[in-house]
């Protein structure tokens, strides 16, 4: 049975499960083609009828996780060996997907979880298989995933770039999709059932990272109620990329010479697998000169982020909301011997900083966590590498390849229960503290 609800835009029709209605490929912006390429998003016009949410749209351009490459082969036999759940690639990406419980009204108001992927700002997509909304559904929660910008799509700065905004900036169009998507959410989840006053915003990475830019920026903090965030974080170290604008430039500026272009036009003209070309020979080349293949990201433009989310960590900038943060065993910037030991690197560190600034400047509670939990079947899931944790937070377990057994699924309902928990009141667990200088408590998922 299809479910149609009116919004903003028009009728809707979502697909009928047992106990939930999705809608899949929503649009929240126009196609960024042609001359909408590199410029922030476009709303949709209003369409008359009846649009079909019944399938998931294309992921940004990108490179899959490679089975023939060392950092590869794990990621691709993780999350992208079954073939059912990669869609087609084009530059008409942006659509959101939503799973609404059938509990839902128009006077329901129930909580709404936004979830923005990760991939390093180069890839990822909001229907991976890891990602599914219907535990989340089981626990009165509406899921929001979404399909954002990425790498030289979304991320690309440059002076031509400058000429034509009025803003005199560039870069950060991933950011502004990602806005653009929690506006459309803010803006009409109500007639899904959802309260828009109650958003948590949530990521996991590079999710994580933007998780912070949207509750660090003017342009969407306040549509934010909670943020969760997930194995990327930034206050002091340096385990995450973030640039300003002018350095964002430098290396758009490397990338219109090695693709041998003289103008935005000509730039522009180049064709999605011929960018994709190019910005494997930047990623190189800045492999080269800064050790760090990894550096289209969110820059501090003085518009979406008036300073670095640094900086803004440090003045106490972000939005005065309740957070969750944690990492998992092997997560960015732990050593092998720490692993060995069973020692957390330095992201936690800063997630501990994160939550003593959140009580210092604002007396708002963070909620910290830690993931050891051994997967079954390899000794990569045995080390909980980084982004393991994502099959159980989502509940979805059941499409692992893994041999998972009770005590998988045991957890697993821990964490969903902890995070919806979160998403409706703003503590996870009746005995979960928050993380403080005088009480430094972390929640612990083995």
């Amino acid at each position: 049975m299809n479910k149609t609800v009116k919004t903003n835009y028009g009728r809707i029709s979502g697909i009928g499960m047992k106990g939930y209605t999705v809608y899949r490929g929503i649009p929240y912006a126009q196609a960024p083609t042609g001359e909408l390429r590199w410029k922030r998003p476009v709303a949709v016009e209003p369409w008359d009828g009846e649009y079909r949410a019944d399938m998931f749209r294309s992921m940004c351009p990108q490179r899959l996780a490679d089975p023939e490459t060392p950092w590869g082969a794990g990621y691709h036999k993780e999350f992208y060996a079954d073939p059912k759940y990669i869609p087609p690639m084009s530059e008409d990406c942006l659509y959101l997907n939503l799973w609404v419980p059938d509990c839902a009204d128009e006077h329901s108001a129930l909580p709404v979880a936004f979830y923005i992927h990760g991939g390093g700002f180069a890839g990822g997509y909001g229907s991976e298989m890891e990602f599914d909304g219907e535990a989340f559904c089981r626990k009165n929660v509406i899921l929001v995933t979404i399909n954002y910008r990425t790498g030289i799509f979304g991320f690309l700065a440059h002076p031509w770039l400058d000429a034509e905004n009025e803003e005199g900036i560039s870069g950060n169009y991933g950011t502004l999709d990602q806005i653009a998507a929690l506006t459309w959410v803010y803006e009409n989840i109500a007639f899904f059932g959802g309260d828009p006053h109650n958003i948590t915003v949530f990521g996991q990475s590079a999710g994580s990272m933007s998780t912070q830019v949207l509750i660090s920026s003017a342009l969407s903090k306040k549509m934010i109620a909670k943020a969760i965030l997930q194995s990327g974080i930034s206050c002091t170290g340096d385990i995450l990329y973030a640039p300003t604008l002018e350095e964002e430039e430098d290396i758009g500026r490397d990338f219109a010479q090695i693709a041998g272009a003289s103008s935005l036009d000509e730039l522009r003209q180049i064709s999605w697998e011929g960018l994709l070309e190019y910005k494997d020979r930047l990623d190189h080349s800045c492999m080269m000169k800064l050790n760090d293949p990894l550096v289209l990201v969110p820059n501090a433009d003085g518009y979406v982020l008036e300073k670095t989310v640094k900086e803004i960590w440090k003045e106490g900038g972000m939005a005065s909301i309740p957070t969750m943060a944690g990492v998992t065993l092997e997560d960015l910037g732990s050593t092998p011997e720490q692993v060995r030991k069973g020692e957390f690197g330095p992201l936690l560190d800063e997630c501990r900083r994160w939550s003593f600034q959140c009580q210092e400047s604002h007396q708002i509670p963070s909620y910290l966590y830690t993931f050891a939990h051994a997967l079954p079947g390899d000794e990569w899931g045995a080390n909980a590498f980084h982004s393991s944790e994502l099959w159980y937070v989502m509940g979805t377990l059941g499409r692992c390849w893994r041999p998972m057994e009770q005590a998988d699924y045991d957890l697993s309902e821990e964490m969903v229960t902890a995070w919806t928990n979160f998403m409706k009141t703003g503590k996870p667990e009746p005995n979960w503290e928050p993380c403080t200088r005088e009480n430094p408590y972390i929640r612990a998922f083995r």
